[in-house]
């Protein structure tokens, strides 16, 4: 939980910066005060809809919480160089982020790599920005509203993210590519 610890003394960092209480940041980001606590306590990674609540919350670009040092244009991520930077497992659905701009400090955009398993809990995610995916491997449930699409390998989805949103995988592992705008 190396990742969850790096991301909770960062969260803890800037909220203190602003002075606000835990309880300030929970009412500014709309999220529960016990997560704002496993949070900072380096006891959960959240999802990244819930991440991009936070960011906001506390004035920050999303790439503030996962980056750790800056690399020259461009950014260039090998396939067989991808480091997994955190996972989401059980509450928050089965996640695991591969981040492909880490690096690029003065980006606007989030591309991940994400690998997700079957998940019993479907939390929609709400949050100002856009949202682009495309399936890499098995197939994917979008939930956007009360509309729901089933992706499959090749297929892609671009959406308004703060319209309450769910992707997921259906019957098993997938793969997608997701790329993630939000403003600060």
């Amino acid at each position: 939980m190396a990742e969850a610890n790096k991301l909770g003394r960062r969260v803890s960092k800037y909220r203190e910066q602003l002075e606000l209480t835990q309880e300030q940041l929970a009412v500014n980001s709309g999220l529960d005060l016990a997560l704002i606590k496993d949070v900072e306590e380096g006891r959960t990674y959240p999802p990244v809809g819930q991440l991009i609540k936070l960011s906001r919350a506390l004035g920050q670009r999303l790439g503030t919480f996962m980056d750790d040092q800056f690399h020259p244009d461009p950014v260039v991520v090998r396939k067989s160089e991808r480091k997994e930077e955190a996972s989401s497992k059980g509450d928050f659905g089965n996640y695991q982020y591969f981040p492909l701009g880490k690096g690029k400090t003065d980006r606007h955009m989030e591309p991940l790599f994400i690998r997700m398993d079957k998940d019993d809990v479907q939390e929609f995610a709400i949050h100002e920005g856009e949202e682009f995916i495309i399936v890499v491997s098995g197939k994917v449930i979008v939930k956007y509203g009360k509309q729901e699409t089933i992706l499959e390998e090749g297929d892609s989805a671009y959406y308004n993210s703060v319209v309450p949103h769910y992707v997921g995988c259906v019957d098993g592992p997938a793969e997608i590519y997701a790329v993630l705008y939000a403003p600060i």
